[in-house]
C-alpha cells in the first residue's frame, strides 16, 4: 500500500493532480476540496487511498487525514464508490459530510449529485456510529494535538486495538490533559484500553 506520495506538482486540474518523483509521475484522483489547497503548490505531499481491482488500479489522494479518512467510511458504504465519495468531497467539507451523517441531514447529502434518497440514508445509518465515535466532528485541537493524536491513534491501531475505541479514549484524554507527549498518550490509554 501507497501511504502518501511526495514530489513535484507536475499537473493541476480540479479533478486530478500530476505528482512527479524520482522520474515517475502519478496520476491522482482529487477532490475539489484537495484541489484549493494544492493549487500554487510547486511541490506537495499528498496523502493515499489505492482502488485495486483486475481492470484498474486508480490512487485517490488527500491533503489532510480527516479527509482520506472520510472517504474510506463513504466507501465503505454499499453503493458508495470511490467516485462517488469523491464527488461528496467536492461539494462538502469532510466536516460538513461528518455532521451531515451525525444530525441525520438526508436533504445535504441527497442536495449532492449522484446521492438519492436511499443512499443518503444508507449513508447515514452505516456510519453514524462511526462518525459519532471517530470524535472528529465537533472537536478541534490546536495542531500539536493533532499531530500527537494521530502518532498515539497510528501506534494503538498497529498493537490491534480497534479504531473506534482508541479515538475515544485519545479524545477523551486529550480534553482532560492538553499538554500530553505521545508516549504519555499512548501509555495512559493503554491503561483504559
Amino acid at each position: 500500500m501507497i501511504e502518501y506520495i511526495e514530489g513535484k506538482v507536475a499537473g493541476l486540474t480540479p479533478t486530478c493532480v500530476i505528482i512527479e518523483t524520482g522520474g515517475v509521475g502519478y496520476f491522482i484522483n482529487i477532490s475539489l476540496n484537495s484541489y484549493s489547497l494544492i493549487d500554487g503548490k510547486a511541490s506537495f505531499k499528498i496523502l493515499i487511498h489505492e482502488v485495486i481491482r483486475e481492470d484498474t488500479h486508480q490512487l485517490y489522494g488527500f491533503v489532510t487525514e480527516n479527509e482520506r479518512e472520510v472517504f474510506r467510511l463513504l466507501i465503505s458504504v454499499s453503493g458508495v464508490g470511490a467516485n462517488t465519495a469523491r464527488m461528496m468531497l467536492s461539494s462538502v467539507e469532510p466536516a460538513g459530510i461528518e455532521k451531515a451523517i451525525l444530525e441525520s441531514d438526508v436533504n445535504l447529502l441527497q442536495g449532492i449529485k449522484g446521492i438519492g434518497a436511499k443512499t443518503a440514508q444508507r449513508i447515514i445509518v452505516d456510519l453514524k456510529d462511526k462518525v459519532g465515535a471517530s470524535g472528529s466532528y465537533g472537536e478541534i485541537f490546536d495542531i500539536a494535538d493533532n499531530t500527537i493524536r494521530e502518532e498515539a491513534f497510528t501506534a494503538l491501531v498497529m498493537l490491534g486495538f480497534p479504531k473506534n475505541a482508541v479515538s475515544k479514549v485519545l479524545d477523551k484524554l486529550l480534553r482532560d490533559e492538553k499538554e500530553l507527549t505521545v508516549e504519555q498518550l499512548i501509555k495512559k490509554a493503554l491503561k483504559i484500553l
